[in-house]
């Protein structure tokens, strides 16, 4: 993925959800009143904090503006998109509460004041120079292929 900041440091957070078709049947019964139509089920999602990019030993800052490279794996699930069904990819810089909030400065963040959080813009780029992609690996449907 290719990125820039207006800070020296940022997080970035990969989801990869399952968007039903918007006809999808609702469960029978229903007694909460689900409407499963366009329901997005997260499949995997993982946030990457861009002072590790390089090495989680030598954290280094981010320069502002400057197009970077970034590379990281989400975790491996066995999910089967059904027929009609969708992927969605969103990219987002936050997850609070389920990861702490950076300050978007180049910090030990565990030692940040109120005053340290600061706004920053993130940007991911797309295009043929500096492009972003999600490379998911695909099983095959066959239940012979899958024991080798």
């Amino acid at each position: 993925m290719h990125i820039s900041s207006t800070g020296t440091d940022a997080d970035f957070v990969v989801k990869l959800i399952d968007v039903y078709p918007n006809d999808f049947p609702n469960p029978d019964p229903n007694p909460k009143g689900l409407k499963m139509g366009g329901f997005q089920q997260l499949v995997r999602g993982e946030p990457f904090r861009t002072k590790f990019r390089k090495s989680f030993e030598k954290p280094e800052p981010l320069t502002p503006g400057q197009v970077e490279k970034i590379a990281y794996t989400l975790p491996d699930v066995f999910h089967t998109f059904r027929r009609g069904h969708r992927m969605m990819v969103q990219v987002q810089s936050s997850w609070f509460p389920l990861v702490d909030r950076n300050p978007q400065k180049f910090m030990d963040i565990a030692k940040a004041k109120r005053t340290d959080f600061v706004k920053a813009t993130q940007r991911v780029y797309l295009g043929p120079v500096a492009g972003s992609s999600l490379k998911v690996r695909v099983l095959s449907a066959r239940p012979e292929a899958m024991l080798r």
